[in-house]
């Protein structure tokens, strides 16, 4: 058999696969060669290999670069829910999960009939628990928190990769992060970058390392585990894999052995690393993980620019990543910090080799120099190249002044130049409505031009711009290069400083991530709407807490519910409930599941000096709560998620699929003559209206409340009003 793929004519070997990101399989397979792997398959984003339990577990403790290790177990039909269902329930789970074992799954993919992820995840666990309930009469328990088993199900079209993940969750988890920065760097692609800049034999010959911006520390810990022989998976938590029947106790106690005694050894041995920022909130980051890492003894750290930074050692390597991604860094302080960090490169630091991690296209013109190569990557959603610059590099040159040609005000290109032609025109346009109208949050731009797919709203003078994911069709390289053109022109055609503009990534949403933090600062001020003021958090969650297009919606519940009880269904930030309030309700009742919004929902009320013993506020599963809840109300916003199956909710919910059932059923709690306005943002949702009672009256109020900022996208949201009839 050829020495290149994997080998299981042994039967002590299985074949195992470990995930890379995108970009990165040539060096993983280099790393598993290190590792004394022989018998490699590359693949797309991961390279299976042909080995023992303790190969598999070496990977697991020492891969740098690798996300994930898994053991696959079956590939199973998935064309349906029903498919995946059987297929998972044919293997034999009780050759892996012990009795009164704990398991959790992960699910990724999504095809035509299991359109959400969380719904696969279901699937999967019932078939593995119904499985093991007729093996063994009793059943499993899932967990998130350090789980026995951890299974991973990766869907693509219409077959399912059911795998054990060894690892229990992601390498990159390296256990020394207890403190982080905006956007971190990923550890396994920082540990990538340090490879790819050939660190670990610079290490060797005694040059030093060097991150002129340094965060939250992750280049500097990396680079001194590399330097200093330490496993990146020694201090990982206990997780998933640990109960697995098949896992071996004393084969990995030696392991660990075996790497703590190479750790006492390495460290003696540490080159000089020296880190670098002005925030001293960051350099208190990279103390607190680099203590956790067992290296800030090691780390010398100051808190300077990148103008005032010089290292004190003679040979190195400079290895940066400099701010970009939600919070943009375009204009005089992008410029500002590129041009010093140019000059670093060609003066400071001449003579050393260098890798700068960017997004911005414009990066390498400002630096003022010619990278030697340039490396594709991806940091989370982000598309990245990783700039390396040769020792050999040209001779300095005078620092770049900022070319008008490249300012916000004054385009770089044609595209640009007619995106910001087109901004200004919306601008003026809706400008002029919004005074009329006295709006002050409005959308000023949803993907006119095609190839620059942005949503853009103005919150009262912050900017909230988000990009829709580019369809496959479109390539990766150009999406990225529109994007930076449209982002650069934002701080000129709005005249805001970058710190008022908020940038984000809105791919297709599967299941309830539109709920998910992508930050966590909890940053939130009050915008004005009409005669009221709402919290916002622009940066924590794709959706900040204020759905621009229910404007009318709001204020169409806050006309209605004078001398009336109102009910707001999945609540969300209660800023429905504080035009009811405010509308002279007699009472209102605000149920959510989540006690974040609700926290929230009640500082709405209060800053509009609403609260009062009249609002009550409900943690809990709506879906529930109905069924249970005697109470009766004169008017209900039923506002419902498209697709959810939190853990804390009763089964499955599908606005498609259950929208009737929703509807009867919380018609049950409108009193005679009741008034109930139901509205979803599924594009796609088509109402089964004729499925409901005689009794409920419906009144189409779609086009009526979509506001002028959203007409050019009439589905944004459904809206119907529904009254009991007499």
């Amino acid at each position: 058999m050829d020495a290149d793929l994997p080998d299981t004519s042994s039967p002590s070997h299985l074949v195992f696969f470990v995930s890379v990101p995108s970009g990165l399989e040539s060096l993983l397979a280099g790393e598993l060669r290190q590792l004394g792997l022989a018998r490699l398959r590359p693949g797309q984003s991961g390279v299976s290999f042909s080995g023992t339990l303790e190969d598999a577990l070496r990977v697991v403790l020492w891969s740098r670069v690798g996300s994930r290790v898994t053991l696959p177990l079956q590939k199973v039909p998935a064309a349906t829910p029903e498919a995946l269902y059987a297929g998972v329930h044919a293997i034999p789970w009780e050759e892996h999960i012990p009795p009164q074992g704990t398991l959790d799954i992960e699910f990724k993919g999504v095809n035509d009939t299991i359109r959400h992820t969380r719904f696969g995840a279901q699937k999967v666990k019932d078939a593995v628990v119904d499985r093991l309930r007729e093996k063994r009469g009793s059943r499993p328990t899932v967990t998130h928190a350090h789980p026995d088993v951890h299974i991973h199900v990766r869907l693509r079209e219409e077959s399912a990769q059911v795998a054990l993940d060894l690892a229990g969750g992601s390498l990159h988890r390296r256990g020394y992060r207890v403190d982080s920065t905006v956007a971190p760097l990923r550890e396994n692609l920082a540990a990538a970058i340090l490879m790819l800049c050939n660190w670990p034999e610079l290490a060797q010959q005694g040059a030093g390392l060097f991150d002129p911006l340094c965060g939250s520390g992750t280049f500097l810990i990396e680079g001194a585990w590399m330097a200093g022989d330490v496993a990146p998976g020694l201090l990982r938590p206990a997780s998933g894999g640990r109960g697995w029947l098949g896992w071996d106790a004393p084969l990995w106690r030696r392991l660990l052995s075996e790497a703590e005694a190479r750790r006492e050894v390495g460290m003696q041995r540490l080159p000089p690393l020296l880190g670098g920022d002005l925030s001293a909130t960051a350099l208190q980051a990279t103390r607190r993980n680099a203590m956790q890492a067992g290296v800030v003894e090691s780390i010398l750290l100051q808190q300077k620019s990148v103008a005032q930074l010089r290292p004190g050692f003679g040979s190195g390597l400079l290895v940066t990543n400099p701010p970009y991604g939600q919070r943009l860094g375009h204009g005089g302080e992008w410029t500002t910090l590129y041009r010093d960090l140019g000059h670093l490169l060609q003066s400071g630091c001449r003579n050393w080799p260098a890798g700068v991690l960017a997004m911005d296209n414009l990066l390498p013109q400002a630096l003022g120099l010619k990278p030697e190569r340039s490396h594709p990557l991806r940091n989370g959603p982000l598309h990245c190249n990783l700039l390396i610059f040769s020792p050999s590099r040209s001779a300095p040159k005078e620092a770049p002044t900022p070319d008008p040609a490249a300012t916000p005000d004054s385009p770089i290109s044609p595209g640009q130049e007619m995106f910001a032609n087109r901004l200004r025109k919306n601008m003026r346009e809706m400008g002029k409505w919004a005074r009329r109208e006295g709006v002050h949050c409005y959308r000023v731009y949803d993907a006119d031009m095609p190839e620059y797919a942005l949503a853009i709203d103005l919150y009262d003078g912050y900017v909230h711009a988000q990009e829709y994911h580019a369809p496959v069709s479109v390539e990766p390289e150009k999406a990225r290069m529109r994007l930076q053109e449209a982002l650069a022109a934002l701080p000129g055609v709005f005249g805001l400083q970058p710190e008022k503009i908020f940038f984000k990534v809105r791919r297709r949403q599967k299941g309830d991530e539109q709920y998910q933090k992508l930050e966590s600062k909890g940053i939130r001020f009050p915008v004005r709407e009409g005669p009221f003021r709402f919290l916002v958090n622009l940066s924590d969650y794709l959706d900040v807490g204020l759905f621009l297009d229910h404007r009318r919606i709001r204020a169409m519940l806050g006309e209605m519910a004078s001398g009336r009880r109102f009910l707001n269904l999945f609540g969300y930030t209660g800023t429905a409930t504080v035009y009811a309030a405010a509308g002279g309700a007699v009472s209102t009742t605000t149920v959510d599941m989540s006690a974040t919004y609700l926290h929230w929902a009640r500082a709405n009320l209060d800053l509009n000096g609403l609260m009062s013993a009249r609002h009550q506020f409900v943690e809990g599963d709506c879906l529930a709560w109905i069924d249970q809840h005697p109470r009766r109300y004169d008017l209900i916003f039923l506002d419902p998620p498209t697709f959810s199956n939190s853990k804390r909710m009763s089964g499955v919910f599908d606005v498609q699929r259950d929208h009737v059932d929703l509807v009867i059923r919380t018609a049950r709690l409108l009193a005679a003559g009741g008034v109930m306005i139901f509205s979803n943002n599924f594009k796609k949702f088509r109402p089964q209206w004729t499925d409901l009672p005689p009794y409920l009256e419906v009144v189409d109020l779609t086009t009526k409340t979509i506001p002028e900022d959203f007409r050019r996208h009439a589905n944004v949201h459904h809206c119907w009003r529904m009254q009991m009839r007499a």
